[in-house]
């Protein structure tokens, strides 16, 4: 009889049971470990164990069985496949410590694989980056947070999972601060104000809008120019809500959509912005994020600066980001 214990960390604090085991111990089926639990095999604290109980810190977790039971049959074990190449010159890290990573995204790397995805996403780059420190305790090193495969800027990973479960709740409860940097159509009548617009739920499936009808979320996206002539506005954001495309939906919405936006913007606009100021990308760029730090909740702040592209940009526009309130005040007198 062989006896393998098991001593649960701050990591898996929380993490059911079975999805523990079924984690740990990958080679015996899952059907097996059920049975085990059910005849005692398996014990929490000395106690009799139930698959869907939650594990505490400090719970000591002991598996009773043969050595062909605990070991499975690994002569039956693949190989996995070798990851794809990566390229780390797209890594930018702006922050990191021993719970989180900050990187600076380009336009046009998802956060994770999907529909058409196969590659080159955030994930990929950091746990390349980060090797064998890539997982910890049955966590992989994750996007804490969303940002749009076209959007550039701050995104948090987390690189342990009691900072995944404080982000989750960070970012669910609008806690976090973000600042956005975009360029939109045409001349703003507001140097500065609020989009309070409600927009529909992004991930309703069609049965849900069947049964209830169009789930609208409440929607709130601050905004203050920083330059603007009759052509395009150059502005600063912030949302106190976080909506797929909320930006983007939002200043469609009033009729200035975002420069570059191939989903919800103007296509003659984009056309006509790319033959004179050669925008090649959506004009967004996520350039400030401040959240608490999931290790003791201190205030962390971690800015990236508006890339060379999206400067160029701006400059064959003549527009600055210099000197703000001033240039805002010439435009209004012309």
């Amino acid at each position: 009889m062989t006896v393998l214990e098991y001593r649960v960390t701050e990591d898996h604090v929380g993490v059911r049971l079975d999805k523990f085991l079924k984690k740990t111990l990958a080679t015996i089926p899952f059907s097996h470990l059920f049975k085990m639990i059910r005849v005692k095999k398996i014990r929490v604290n000395g106690k009799r164990a139930r698959p869907e109980q939650e594990l505490a810190n400090g719970d000591v977790i002991t598996v009773r069985g043969t050595d062909q039971q605990l070991l499975g049959d690994r002569s039956a074990e693949r190989k996995a496949p070798p990851p794809p190449p990566v390229d780390l010159t797209q890594l930018k890290i702006l922050h990191e410590d021993d719970f989180i990573l900050v990187i600076d995204k380009p336009s046009g790397m998802a956060a994770h694989t999907g529909s058409g995805i196969t590659g080159g996403t955030v994930v990929d780059v950091v746990r390349a980056y980060l090797g064998p420190k890539a997982e910890r305790n049955g966590f992989s090193a994750s996007p804490a947070h969303r940002l749009d495969r076209e959007t550039s800027g701050v995104i948090i990973v987390a690189k342990r999972r009691p900072a995944m479960v404080h982000f989750t709740e960070v970012f669910t409860a609008h806690r976090a601060k973000k600042k956005y940097l975009v360029l939109v159509k045409g001349k703003l009548q507001k140097t500065s104000g609020l989009i309070d617009l409600p927009l529909a739920e992004h991930q309703q499936t069609a049965e849900s809008r069947e049964r209830r009808g169009v789930n609208m979320q409440e929607a709130r996206t601050r905004y203050s120019v920083v330059w603007q002539n009759s052509h395009a506005a150059f502005v600063e954001c912030t949302i106190e809500t976080g909506r797929t495309h909320q930006i983007r939906r939002h200043f469609a919405a009033i009729g200035h959509p975002v420069a570059g936006d191939s989903k919800h913007g103007d296509f003659a606009f984009n056309r006509e912005v790319k033959a004179k100021w050669g925008l090649k990308r959506l004009f967004l760029h996520a350039t400030r994020l401040e959240v608490p730090h999931p290790e003791d909740g201190r205030k962390l702040v971690v800015e990236s600066k508006l890339p060379a592209e999206l400067e160029d940009v701006l400059n064959r526009a003549g527009m600055t980001q210099s000197k703000p309130d001033k240039a805002v005040t010439q435009q209004e007198q012309q």
